[in-house]
């Protein structure tokens, strides 16, 4: 490409994933400051050149073919500090940021509100794209604002937490119909407030593992050291020696039903009510009913050994076999509950096969899916 700056051919996007998968892109250029990844972007939506951009990768499956244009890997740092209010603080921190390094650093801080966020992987910028969450709580809860590359108006623009659209799981950053969406996320300005204890424990398996009863405020440092703990009993926690590790994380997110579908679920279904008058069920759950359980999958791509939501590659795999296991697990929760599973990450350069419905739902196909098209990092993947 002109006016983009230097880059390197032919990278092989498996290198940039947890996963391990993906063929090559076509250019490959590491954004180390605002200035540059603003340019790159720009410079490339003005060549008409496809556009990926991508943090830390674990978020991300990448078509066997890899991607026919520009991928942006953001690396920038920087983090800003002031005190907004008595007893609060605003920490604004650039997109390129690990995320996990910077939960460890408010709770060394003593900065409440992040600490049941910990261990998850990929970059400060992917967390308001999918608005990730975890133990009964999710980021937008410590964001204030977003600030962002807006790729129509080719402006930097500011989203306070009100215009970010957000969502289990998703958000309006989150784009559905490209490889990357509208706004390139830059820096994200959180508020925490500043003390030891964190906020009242609100997930059961949490507050058993902390030995306390729901709603019980525990010093932070306890808190993290508790969820590092759950997570990587699942696998959860990026780990080089654990082959359970090069995974996505979760990925099939939790169904929400209407009223009329969560009732057709057997009685023993999890079932979490919604403020929309809606249900969530677990995922994990109907896929373990229909006898997929940990350590199923051909060798190559599997599921996780130690979580029913994970799908992993020890190596030697390729991701078309990964979306091929994706779409048998989807298939036979489908025909066992009449549930479509959604996924999580974000499908590039590939799709994944088309679930085919029972005659008592009306006998309908729904079709290949590529996932959405969000990208989870700074505006991208994580």
């Amino acid at each position: 490409m002109t006016g983009v700056g230097p880059g390197r051919p032919g990278v092989a996007l498996a290198d940039l994933t947890t996963l391990g998968l993906g063929g090559p892109a076509r250019m490959l250029v590491v954004a180390t400051t605002e200035r540059e990844l603003v340019d790159v972007v720009a410079a490339a939506d003005t060549e008409g050149e496809p556009v990926l951009v991508v943090g830390g990768g674990s978020n991300l499956v990448v078509g066997d073919g890899g991607f026919a244009g520009t991928v942006v890997q953001v690396a920038t740092r920087g983090e800003r500090v002031r005190t907004a209010r008595p007893g609060w603080v605003e920490v604004t921190v650039a997109a390129g940021v690990r995320w996990d390094e910077f939960v460890a650093r408010s709770v060394a801080e003593g900065w409440s509100g992040l600490e049941v966020l910990s261990g998850i992987p990929g970059l400060v910028g992917a967390t308001p794209v999918q608005n990730v969450g975890a133990y009964g709580r999710e980021v937008e809860q410590a964001i204030i604002a977003i600030r962002a590359y807006d790729r129509v108006t080719a402006a930097v623009t500011v989203l306070a937490r009100h215009q970010c659209g957000f969502g289990y799981r998703t958000s309006r950053l989150r784009a559905h119909h490209a490889p990357t969406g509208r706004y390139v996320v830059l820096d994200v300005m959180f508020e925490l407030r500043r003390q030891r204890p964190s906020a009242g424990i609100a997930y059961a398996e949490l507050a058993r593992r902390l030995e306390v009863p729901l709603g019980t405020c525990v010093p932070a440092e306890q808190v993290r050291a508790a969820v590092l703990e759950l997570r990587r009993a699942k696998g959860m926690v990026l780990d080089p020696a654990d082959p359970d590790t090069r995974s996505v994380g979760s990925f099939f997110t939790n169904p929400v039903l209407d009223p009329v579908p969560a009732a057709r679920l057997p009685a023993p279904a999890p079932r979490w009510p919604m403020p929309d008058g809606r249900v969530k069920t677990s995922a994990a759950w109907l896929i373990e009913q229909v006898g997929i359980h940990p350590g199923h999958g051909p060798g190559p791509v599997r599921v996780s050994t130690k979580h029913a939501l994970a799908l992993t590659h020890p190596g030697g795999g390729t991701t078309t076999g990964l979306l091929g296991l994706a779409g048998e697990i989807r298939q036979r929760v489908a025909d066992a509950f009449g549930v479509v599973l959604q996924v999580e990450p974000v499908l590039v350069g590939t799709r994944l096969p088309a679930v085919r419905l029972g005659p008592e739902l009306g006998g309908t196909k729904v079709p290949p899916s590529s996932g959405p098209a969000a990208l989870r990092g700074a505006g991208g993947s994580s």
